[in-house]
């Protein structure tokens, strides 16, 4: 960062030099530091203390203005001063009534936007009377068979007014296509919905593990949900790139935001391949992260991501547009720092995750209840995990001036240094054959598996510190009682009567015929699968038997064995 002569760097590189020598000298004779080295979760060594030395080869041109290309300093202008980050809390369990009752608790305790956690059966593409959807239907998420249920499920919503966040993979396009049926029952101006979809395929394969078909077919599912909502329904994020699962999975800082970037990549060119140029559909792309516990390390890493994001679109896709070189984020606190272990403590975690989410520019968030360690939190813990963002953006004053920590010898180096980083494994990941490839071949998965298992050794051999749990341990803590969200017995039975209505009054025969087209239409590359599969749900067709149509034709998909 140019901001000093060579002859100040240097005279600030001597006077250390004699800080060194005498006080820090003196002090370490006395007292020894704690540990011999300290490093940054991700593994990059952190100096004592940060001059203006160790930000002299930056140039200034890194960090620019808010808004302005790299980026750096904030995706817009005004940032918090003109628009607070969205209150995002997903919600997502039983029916879709039970569902529906919580979005407008949180509505009403000032929840800005809607997100949706959908069950394992919707997620998989399977319908609640799927034998294999057996003890599932409703319990880690909303149960979604048919375009009725998103009917429900948004009972009373001005879909127009409030943004939708949907949590979807596999089966995203399915989803997007019900509720664009269910827009158009309403009457609502399609140009006028806002909201996300998770829809990102290869991160499935390497983190969460849910998924249909083999991986080049759900890319190609990604693209024609790209290409058709740029069109259609052009306010709608069509995929949130979601880094958040790699962390989840033990994945580190630099893998989150690298691996993401190598799928963003890898999305771009099937996208550009299919005829659309970057800057018709870029602007709608976003991105979802984890905001985890090195409180510097996670503040940096949103300056280098959007910094990095920057560079990809205007130099590898040669992008024109500012909004398409404008990283958008969703943050959520890290839901695997949350312990059972005097569960009060993650009321902590998360406020302190929150603020370092805020200091790193995101654009909403979701904030964990204090209770996730156990299940899906309870309304009173989501009352808090609410409060927990509004005391931030209004109590405590962290809005008022955009990028605090910008200019901060040690933020500044940091954040250049992870980007230095990530850039070396974009490079390896290009090198190797691009994201897709490594993918199938499981390369990814393997990274993630390395890095996961050297964070557990360190946790239990102690390097690692969770209060109250390898660390100033309270032995009567574990007899706390929880109270927890309960599960609706009646919710699977309530799904299959459903269903059974469903089939038993539509038009079955106009249902297979539209069946057999989309799977036809599959067997060609170069046709858009959207239209028609919203023909289907508006017919009536479960999301089960359109999945089953596509897994027909592609087959699904086998992990590959890693060691």
């Amino acid at each position: 960062m140019i901001l000093f002569s060579e002859q100040a760097i240097e005279d600030v590189r001597e006077k250390q030099a004699e800080w060194e020598c005498n006080e820090l000298a003196a002090a370490l004779q006395s007292r020894p530091e704690e540990k011999p080295a300290y490093e940054t979760e991700c593994g990059i060594a952190l100096k004592r203390i940060y001059t203006a030395a160790d930000v002299a080869d930056i140039p200034a041109s890194d960090l620019g203005f808010p808004g302005a290309y790299p980026f750096t300093r904030g995706a817009y202008p005004t940032m918090y001063r003109g628009r607070p980050w969205t209150i995002r809390q997903v919600a997502g369990f039983g029916n879709p009534e039970a569902t529906n009752q919580r979005y407008k608790y949180m509505i009403q305790t000032g929840q800005t936007g809607l997100s949706t956690d959908f069950d394992l059966p919707t997620l998989l593409g399977l319908d609640s009377d799927n034998p294999m959807a057996f003890g599932e239907v409703g319990r880690v998420g909303v149960a979604i068979d048919t375009v009725d249920d998103v009917d429900r499920l948004f009972d009373g919503i001005d879909l127009e007014k409030i943004s939708v966040s949907l949590t979807i993979n596999p089966s995203a396009w399915v989803i997007y296509a019900m509720f664009i049926a269910v827009a158009e029952q309403r009457g609502y101006d399609l140009h006028k919905l806002t909201g996300t979809l998770q829809a990102d395929p290869l991160k499935e394969y390497v983190a969460q593990k849910e998924w249909i078909y083999p991986v080049r077919p759900a890319v190609r599912l990604l693209r024609d949900l790209i290409m058709h909502s740029a069109k259609t329904t052009p306010k709608i994020n069509p995929i949130s790139l979601s880094g958040y699962h790699l962390s989840d999975v033990g994945g580190n800082a630099l893998q989150e935001i690298a691996f993401i970037m190598a799928f963003t990549i890898a999305y771009c060119e099937e996208v550009i391949d299919a005829g659309m140029d970057i800057d018709e559909f870029a602007p709608r792309l976003s991105f979802f992260f984890i905001s985890h516990q090195d409180f510097f390390e996670q503040i940096c890493k949103f300056r280098a991501a959007r910094r990095v994001y920057a560079r990809i679109m205007s130099e590898r896709f040669n992008a024109r547009k500012p909004e398409s070189m404008r990283l958008r984020v969703h943050v959520q606190t890290a839901a695997m720092s949350l312990t059972k272990v005097e569960h009060h403590n993650n009321l902590m975690r998360t406020a302190i995750q929150a603020l370092g989410a805020v200091l790193g520019g995101c654009q909403s968030m979701h904030t964990n209840g204090l209770d996730e360690a156990f299940a899906i939190p309870t309304e009173e813990a989501m009352k808090l995990a609410i409060r927990t963002q509004q005391i931030i953006r209004e109590e405590i004053n962290v809005t008022s001036v955009i990028d605090p920590l910008g200019g901060s010898y040690f933020v500044e180096r940091l954040t250049s240094d992870m980007e230095t980083e990530i850039w070396k494994v974009l490079d390896e990941v290009n090198e190797r054959g691009g994201a897709i490839k490594l993918v199938e071949e499981g390369w990814f998965q393997q990274k993630l598996a390395d890095s996961a298992y050297a964070t557990f050794k360190k946790i239990d051999n102690g390097e690692k510190i969770s209060v109250g749990v390898n660390r100033y341990v309270d032995e009567t803590s574990g007899s706390a009682q929880v109270h927890i969200h309960p599960y609706d017995d009646d919710c699977t039975q309530l799904q299959i009567d459903r269903l059974n209505a469903v089939r038993k009054n539509r038009d079955n025969g106009r249902v297979q015929r539209f069946l057999q087209e989309l799977a036809q239409q599959a067997r060609s590359d170069d046709i858009n699968l959207l239209p028609k599969t919203i023909e289907l749900v508006k017919a009536k067709a479960t999301l089960g038997e359109i999945c089953a149509a596509l897994r027909d034709v592609w087959g699904s998909y086998a992990e590959p064995m890693i060691v």
